[in-house]
């Protein structure tokens, strides 16, 4: 069976709109998946990047042209500027963690519903009562916004260090465990036929 590490930011509108196609592509090669939250800020810093307030206008404006031409292609409803980006990743980042370690929910529909709630409805992640409500909705116990904090912050750590030592420096960014990287919700095709021996 293939694994993928899946490095991203809940605040991320590449990883927003992947929508649950990783999701969809590891059912269908019968791949597991790790999610793994990470400071994508301090990810950049750490490899090379810049963040997004840093970048030449030229590059800003690239990216809103990206976002616009892949909103289209995808279908999803995105929110160029939305009201509440940036805020706090941490606190969704943490809930995702402890509903992995907790099992018996859908942590593809928990990880995608952070997104769109930032992306496409104007939310702010950060809210507890967002984060709560979400956990229940994908089938987890909403107090694990609680009780998932301190491991949740040391994961969360962790995956920025594992990130930069395995040669992630984005976000979406998957990792299979035959050693291919794939940067990118437009990456996504290639994660699929590697997965079936094409490439």
């Amino acid at each position: 069976m293939a694994h993928i590490d899946y490095y991203f930011s809940t605040l991320s509108p590449f990883t927003y709109l992947a929508g649950m196609r990783l999701e969809d592509i590891a059912a269908k090669h019968g791949a597991d998946i790790t999610y793994k939250p990470l400071d994508v800020i301090a990810l950049f810093a750490r490899t090379g990047g810049v963040a997004p307030k840093d970048r030449h206008p030229s590059r800003m404006e690239y990216r809103f042209q990206e976002l616009e031409r892949a909103r289209k292609k995808t279908g999803l409803p995105l929110t160029l500027k939305p009201a509440h980006w940036p805020t706090n990743p941490a606190p969704s980042s943490y809930a995702i963690i402890a509903a992995q370690n907790a099992g018996g929910g859908d942590l593809g529909k928990l990880t995608h519903s952070f997104l769109r709630a930032c992306w496409a409805e104007e939310k702010d992640i950060a809210d507890d009562q967002l984060i709560r409500d979400a956990l229940t909705e994908a089938g987890f116990d909403a107090g694990l916004a609680d009780s998932g904090l301190l491991s949740g912050a040391e994961t969360y750590a962790q995956n920025l260090e594992e990130a930069v030592a395995n040669g992630a420096f984005g976000s979406p960014f998957y990792i299979v465990d035959s050693g291919q990287r794939f940067w990118g919700h437009d990456r996504l095709d290639d994660l699929d036929r590697h997965l079936a021996g094409e490439l």
